[in-house]
């Protein structure tokens, strides 16, 4: 059975297929009874973007359970750290083993990161399509 992740939310905006629910993300501990004493605990508002047709009869305001499969968020935790962790640490790794100094092998594996960035913000459509929220019911 596939791992499904759920998020409990609030629409913001509906604009034809385009939907903005914001949702409440909150670490493993915050539903501790000691969290509000407790520095390591914390919770942050995030607006979710939901591309499908609106369920007949939803509103702005209305409550709402966002949901994505377990491949979908691990696919985004790849790419948003896996692939550059392993890009920078390669580069650093070349750049040393060419015989460059520290100071250089260190700013050539993070300016490499830019050009990935921006490849990753040009393929975010495509990317979108198989890394997506979905409302459920």
């Amino acid at each position: 059975m596939e791992k499904t992740i759920r998020h409990d939310g609030v629409v913001e905006r509906i604009e034809g297929t385009h939907i903005q629910v914001r949702i409440l993300q909150t670490s493993a501990c915050a539903g501790c009874k000691i969290a509000g004493h407790c520095t390591a605990s914390e919770s942050k508002e995030k607006v979710i973007d939901v591309r499908q047709t609106p369920p007949p009869g939803l509103g702005v305001g209305d409550s709402v359970v966002v949901c994505t499969s377990g491949a979908a968020a691990g696919k985004a935790l790849l790419l948003g750290f896996g692939v550059p962790l392993l890009l920078l640490l390669a580069v650093l790794a070349a750049m040393l083993a060419l015989g460059q100094g520290e100071g250089a092998a260190a700013l050539g594996s993070i300016v490499v990161l830019i050009p990935y960035y921006i490849i990753l913000w040009l393929c975010r459509d495509r990317i979108g399509r198989t890394v997506a929220f979905k409302i459920e019911g």
